[in-house]
């Protein structure tokens, strides 16, 4: 053993003992003491202090690829946001119970061994304050192509709906586990994941494609068998957001969406699955920013409801995991109240965990003012100390079943045989390749020849990509990238384009929501040569060109759902994907284009 593990190892020893933590009998016969209570959490949240306490609540986000980082982009972000220059320096500063990461610029995330080297860096930092606990370190991973923070070489399973056009809850587990395993390699604790919306509404912008569909039994058994997989792999799994973010037209993180069913329509729609969560064990559950005012009519968001986080979660559904908001920054909480009242008033409405403190206008983090209130809170009467000890037990607790005081560090050395492995990714292709979904067809399948094909459309790597695959089965193919947004001009380039090709294959992402992408797709069209129209986000596309004759949907544009479109094009594999949603007629919500569960074959 190296002198460096050798040190993590010891270090990770002496942790376990100043915490009190072991299975010896001394410690069995201390639980019996106090019944349902683990006396090694107990021991640990009697060594804190109340400000201590409050700082283990709060999940925040911190800038650099190493936690000692002094790269001045990376200093100068969270100088801005914090006054510290590093992960380091956070931790030692405030105390924080979690810290999440994101794929942005400066980013978190580059490679899946510098990751690991950051995330054991953190702990060594949590492991050197006054009470050693480990961190909560945690990501936005649903997979798929829109809520995606882990860039290859870390395998890129289909996202929620793909699984749901599959269905699969064999598929789920699978892809959810080896996520979760990849996860777990590189320090990662804990997902935000997965997303147990039901999808009723064909105009959600901030949902869509990460649900796995419109059927509350479906979005059930896929995110519940998600559930099983994430802590298969000992990661903590988190399912949101409760209490249903599916039918909204409203982003949270820019409006407040309100929900207006009824409470006998929330509990048919909604409801499902995260019943089917909690009693498959989910370890957490994270809230929406959301108004329902048949389960609460005061106006207040989930997230500070305690009608529906304290008397629909916790009592009705018996939930004893952690509560987690979503980001506190996010329009959807901060309409009605004062930062510094919502994590008094969401600690008070049910909330354990919360998620990233927001900036004020000048960039400047709002941690301090959230977590005094807190403290203030207590010290005045409004909250008391044990309902705060209530959420840290819980958080503890859910840290040590989790092995992150005995294994606060992971192995740096086999994260390149644990991430993107060959296997993982062989996977990957093989449970994609049970996602396209072909909803109408005349030209397919093309012929292996010297055809000219052009691809345009959304995506500059999309496109590319989608273009090279097929060319390898023998076309001369050309590529115009076109956006979400194409011009005019654009349009009339690719409309010229395409009266000099054989075939026109183009990408749509999220055409419902844009007309410029429908003219495109119709000008196309208007050519007279055969064009196919492959929806790489959502299904609903086909409803605004409905005189299209080929139309496919891959819910993502990972390389491998682009690889599995391309074997459906040249009949390589039959489409097996199913719709998991209804396709509705434009502007005609409550007519059916295309019925949930339909999807076509080849015919031998």
């Amino acid at each position: 053993m190296s002198r460096r593990r050798r040190l993590i190892a010891i270090g990770a020893a002496s942790v376990v003992a100043v915490a009190g933590i072991g299975s010896g009998t001394a410690n069995a016969a201390q639980a019996r003491h106090k019944p349902g209570k683990d006396q090694r959490v107990l021991k640990i949240l009697n060594k804190m202090t109340l400000e201590e306490k409050v700082a283990q609540l709060f999940v925040l986000q911190v800038y650099g690829t190493s936690a000692d980082t002094t790269d001045p982009t990376d200093v100068a972000a969270n100088q801005k946001l914090w006054g510290v220059d590093n992960a380091q320096q956070l931790i030692a500063k405030y105390h924080p119970g979690g810290i999440i990461y994101y794929y942005v610029d400066p980013p978190n995330l580059v490679s899946p061994q510098q990751v690991a080297h950051l995330s054991n860096g953190i702990q060594r930092a949590a492991m050197h304050t006054r009470v050693p606990i480990p961190e909560t370190i945690t990501t936005d991973q649903e997979q798929g192509s829109i809520v995606t923070r882990v860039p290859a070489p870390f395998t890129q399973f289909p996202g929620a709906q793909a699984l749901g056009a599959a269905r699969s809850t064999k598929n789920a587990f699978t892809t959810s586990k080896i996520t979760g395993e990849e996860l777990k390699a590189i320090g990662i604790t804990q997902d935000y994941a997965p997303d147990s919306d039901v999808n009723v509404n064909p105009a959600n912008p901030v949902i869509g494609v990460r649900s796995p569909g419109s059927d509350p039994s479906l979005v059930a058994q896929i995110a519940s068998a998600e559930v099983d997989g994430y802590q298969a792999a000992g990661v903590i799994a988190t399912a949101k957001h409760f209490p249903g973010h599916g039918d909204t037209d409203t982003d949270s993180h820019t409006g407040v969406p309100i929900i207006n069913h009824t409470k006998e329509q929330w509990e048919k729609l909604d409801l499902p699955p995260f019943k089917a969560d909690i009693a498959h064990g989910v370890d957490s559950i994270m809230t929406a920013h959301i108004i329902v005012p048949a389960l609460d009519p005061s106006g207040d968001p989930a997230t500070l409801s305690k009608p529906i986080l304290t008397g629909i979660l916790r009592d009705q559904l018996h939930y004893k995991g952690v509560v987690v908001t979503d980001a506190l920054g996010m329009a959807g909480l901060r309409a009605k109240y004062g930062d510094d009242r919502i994590p008094v008033l969401a600690v008070k409405a049910g909330v354990d965990q919360l998620e990233k403190p927001p900036a004020d206008d000048n960039g400047k983090g709002l941690y301090t003012l959230q977590r005094d209130s807190l403290i203030n809170a207590v010290k005045s009467g409004e909250i008391s100390e044990s309902r705060i000890d209530q959420s840290v037990y819980r958080i503890l607790k859910q840290k040590l079943d989790h092995g992150l005081f005995q294994h606060p560090y992971v192995d740096e050395s086999k994260v390149a045989k644990r991430v993107g492995t060959p296997s993982h990714l062989a996977t990957e292709q093989q449970i994609t390749d049970q996602t396209t979904t072909l909803v109408k067809n005349e030209a397919l399948p093309l012929k292996k020849d010297g055809k000219k094909v052009f691809v345009t459309g959304y995506g500059v790597a999309t496109t590319q990509t989608l273009a090279d695959d097929i060319h390898k089965r023998g076309p001369v193919t050309s590529v115009l990238q076109t956006g979400t947004s194409p011009s005019q001009a654009t349009i009339d380039q690719a409309v010229a384009q395409a009266k000099n090709n054989d075939v026109t294959v183009v990408t749509t992402n999220a055409a419902w929501n844009s007309t410029a992408q429908q003219d495109l797709v119709k000008a196309l069209v208007a050519t007279g040569k055969p064009v196919i129209v492959a929806s790489v986000r959502d299904a609903y596309d086909i409803g605004y060109f409905p005189e299209v004759k080929n139309y496919l949907v891959t819910y993502g544009y990972t390389p491998a759902s682009l690889e599995s479109l391309t074997k459906v094009l040249f009949g390589e594999i039959n489409p097996k994907g199913k719709l998991p949603v209804m396709i509705p007629v434009a502007g005609h919500p409550d007519q059916t284009l295309y019925p949930y569960g339909y999807g076509l074959t080849f015919q031998k």
